[in-house]
């Protein structure tokens, strides 16, 4: 009997102990996650509630309710329930890491980076607080510590893809492709099937200027999601960049089958079919791309250069001040509080400024116009980039030449940029102001020393540049390497080189020659240029600052030109009425420069043949 007893009260005592066990703030806190993790929050939060009225202070079940509020999007009252819980015990990491995540979503950035490393601090393995610490540094734009982070998370979890993705993307956005292409296959190596990470590669890729790549890539990304519109696209910009024009408008008439309203498409349209020379249909295919989007720069952009390489000039002034709303063109754009002159208000009497606002090569051209604004009686105060300050401050009718270094400007009325005073002057083919020489005469005393250094003048003294900026949007059609220019280097005349920044592939070529005399190593700016260039026969360059340089001198030049070549050059002809003693020679339809060199050496003998010592 009273084993029975004993057994009875036993049970009971089990009964009792489970049930006491079950009622506790710490079971109480984990069925209450329990059911939150299943969604049912109204029996959680009895849970939390339970628990806290057992134990006010217990930090656990603060921070259930605070996951709870979470939950419900209720982030004020999340915040101080995490707080609450961090306040009972701040050596958890979780309790750090949500509040963390709240306060991002609050908006509350600089807090949730301090919760998201206090966090860290305490359990740096957390894979996915690194990954959302790196998203609220992407969100400050803090990218280099983002990158970090979310790299970091990816080295935790080697399968991470969406951080692999998200590195990815900062350095794509932050230019660094190469980085980006590494991210990116690290991705793919996670998951092969994801048509956007092969078609960012590809983006990188046809940025870096390794088009075969970037096709492949873009290929795969369209295999993979053929009827996306941007892939599409895409295509046929890598196309075009391979001067494969014919097939990229294949890619851009179905892109807009697509997406019938894809101005982007319709502008990278336009583009190939002006190199194709269908010049109508592209000024209609940049018109579509501005009549669904009335504020693109670009297209308007691209529509004015077409115009002005045909001709047009009325219409392709006034279009071409779009390039000052474009982020692609590279204006530098001067935000001044003195009103823009465009030539319609009299200057007389008025100071204005007349500041460079594109490249060397524009700056020249459009210097010009500084003479006429002169004769309009304004006092004209020019401001150009350093490299041409000295040779540009003798050009007649300028007060002041300035460097773009210079701190302070002085006062002015009105200004306007170079490249829009031919706008101001409403310039037409018939009205271009084109003296044979509008830059000076270097003067004896800085031509002198290179007369010396050049030595006998016995025969023809040819000056020679060969290939521009890397970082010029045409490069890849307007340059050569000197080993191609190499085919007219064996006739009997003296070359001197004119090329600034040889390219390592050329500056090997140039050390095996001793037909080619190299003093660029002195050349400390263009009026040091121009010195040089007065000493010497011609010029034979291709379109550079240099052709400028040596057209503004009113020397003989001769320019190599692309069979799409820049506006400024037009079409079908072999003079310029920009500068009266250039002579163009032009790619045909085959676009390399073997047979232009061919009948430039024919040229060149023939010069020979009446040079006299």
């Amino acid at each position: 009997m009273n084993r029975h007893l004993r057994r009875a009260s036993a049970k009971q005592s089990t009964k009792t102990s489970s049930a006491a066990r079950r009622d506790t703030p710490r079971a109480l806190c984990e069925a209450g996650l329990g059911l939150l993790k299943a969604g049912q929050l109204a029996e959680a939060e009895k849970c939390g509630q339970k628990a806290l009225a057992i134990d006010a202070g217990h930090a656990d079940s603060l921070h259930l309710m605070g996951l709870l509020c979470l939950a419900a999007k209720r982030h004020d009252s999340a915040i101080e329930w995490f707080a609450q819980a961090i306040r009972q015990d701040p050596n958890v990491a979780d309790y750090f890491s949500n509040l963390g995540t709240v306060l991002q979503r609050q908006g509350r950035l600089d807090e949730a980076v301090k919760s998201f490393d206090r966090a860290l601090v305490l359990k740096p393995d957390l894979t996915e607080v690194w990954y959302r610490l790196g998203e609220v540094l992407q969100q400050q734009k803090r990218y280099d510590e983002a990158i970090l982070s979310f790299d970091q998370a990816l080295t935790l979890n080697p399968q991470y893809r969406e951080a692999a993705n998200a590195s990815a993307l900062l350095h794509f956005d932050t230019g660094r492709y190469d980085e980006a292409i590494a991210r990116f296959d690290r991705s793919l190596e996670i998951a092969p099937g994801q048509a956007g990470a092969f078609h960012l590669r590809g983006i990188c890729q046809l940025r870096l200027q390794r088009f075969a790549e970037a096709l492949a890539n873009c290929s795969k990304a369209l295999e993979l999601a053929p009827d996306n519109p941007e892939i599409t696209n895409n295509i046929g910009l890598v196309l075009q960049r391979l001067v494969r024009n014919e097939e990229a408008l294949g890619y851009f008439d179905r892109a807009i089958a697509l997406r019938p309203q894809f101005a982007l498409a319709f502008n990278h349209r336009g583009t190939s079919l002006s190199e194709l020379r269908r010049f109508d249909e592209a000024l209609a295919s940049f018109a579509s791309a501005t009549t669904i989007q009335p504020d693109y720069a670009d297209a308007h952009w691209n529509r004015a250069l077409l115009q002005l390489l045909i001709g047009d000039f009325a219409g392709g002034w006034a279009a071409r001040e779009w390039g000052r709303k474009s982020k692609a063109v590279g204006f530098v754009d001067r935000q001044f509080s003195k009103p823009m002159w465009l030539g319609e208000e009299p200057i007389a009497g008025k100071t204005i400024l007349l500041h460079s606002d594109e490249g060397l090569g524009d700056t020249i051209q459009f210097s010009r116009y500084a003479t006429m604004v002169a004769q309009r009686g304004a006092r004209v105060i020019l401001e150009v980039q350093d490299f041409v300050q000295p040779l540009l401050s003798g050009i007649e009718g300028i007060s002041l030449c300035l460097p773009k270094t210079i701190e302070a400007l002085p006062e002015f009325d009105l200004h306007c940029p170079l490249s829009s005073l031919p706008l101001a002057f409403e310039t037409r083919l018939e009205t271009i102001p084109s003296a044979p020489a509008y830059l000076p005469a270097p003067s004896a005393e800085r031509a002198q020393p290179w007369q010396a250094r050049l030595g006998a003048h016995d025969k023809l003294r040819v000056g020679l540049v060969w290939s521009g900026n890397p970082a010029h949007g045409n490069d890849r059609n307007r340059s050569m390497s000197l080993r191609a220019l190499s085919s007219i280097l064996d006739v009997d005349a003296r070359f001197i080189s004119l090329q600034k920044d040889v390219r390592p592939d050329d500056q090997a070529s140039l050390l095996e020659r001793t037909d080619i005399v190299d003093l660029t190593g002195q050349l400390s700016d263009f009026a040091e240029t121009a010195a040089l260039i007065s000493c010497l026969d011609l010029v034979i360059t291709v379109d550079t600052s240099v052709a400028h340089l040596a057209g503004a001198l009113g020397r003989p030049t001769w320019i190599l030109l692309p069979y799409a070549p820049d506006y400024r050059w037009l079409l079908d002809r072999d003079d310029s009425p920009w500068y009266p003693t250039v002579r163009l020679f032009r790619q045909d339809e085959r676009r390399d420069y073997a047979s232009v060199l061919e009948h430039v050496r024919a040229a060149l003998q023939g010069r020979i043949a009446a040079f006299k010592p």
